[in-house]
């Protein structure tokens, strides 16, 4: 009888040894696939890492080529611009030019004691030529004296009580105003007719 109960218990011890076996061997294989998963996870984020670092790399190279490309159109752009403005300068100064020799041939005559009538036609040249220049380059002159005040190109410098006129008229021009190309350069300054107060008038009487 104790034979048989040893015999049962040396099954039992060598049952249970063989499940500790297995169940160490399962933890094992648990272990190394929880290791392969965690390191197929790492090489996944590992792979994503390098794809995002590289879509940066190819961002910040197309925002470098961007750049270049609007430096160099910038200093084109200026380049071209001052081109434009001394070109524009260069025909402006031609047109004077030819009105400084007009006017040099003025200074010539005055200089050598030549009558008045001569001076007087060289001064008119100049001022022919000059008129000419300006409305060629879209400079229109505002003709104001005796019309109606218009606030939009004139400035009232003075205003002088009378009847004789119409009130608002415009009686003299202390500087003339300009237009370029219909918009307003610089006002005209004028002196405008006011009507008489009632006091004048009664002390007139």
């Amino acid at each position: 009888m104790k034979n048989k109960e040893k015999e049962e218990q040396k099954i039992e011890e060598k049952a249970e040894k063989i499940a500790e076996e297995k169940i160490e061997k399962a933890e094992e294989k648990v272990e190394d696939i929880a290791r392969e998963v965690k390191l197929s996870e790492l090489d996944i984020l590992k792979q994503s890492l390098e794809e995002k670092q590289k879509q940066a790399d190819e961002y910040k190279a197309e925002y470098l080529r961007s750049v270049a490309e609007y430096q160099t159109l910038r200093n084109r752009t200026e380049k071209e611009k001052g081109e434009y403005i001394n070109f524009g300068k260069a025909k402006i100064l031609e047109r004077q030019i030819g009105i400084y020799d007009v006017f040099e041939q003025a200074m010539i005559s005055v200089r050598a004691g030549q009558d008045l009538k001569s001076i007087k036609v060289g001064l008119e040249m100049i001022y022919n030529e000059f008129s000419k220049m300006l409305k060629e380059e879209g400079v229109e002159k505002i003709e104001c004296l005796n019309k109606p005040f218009d606030h939009n190109v004139c400035e009232a410098l003075d205003q002088v009580e009378t009847d004789d006129v119409e009130e608002g008229t415009v009686l003299a021009v202390y500087q003339n105003g300009y237009k370029l190309n219909g918009k307003l350069m610089r006002p005209a300054r004028v002196k405008v007719a006011k009507k008489k107060s009632d006091e004048q008038i009664s002390s007139e009487d």
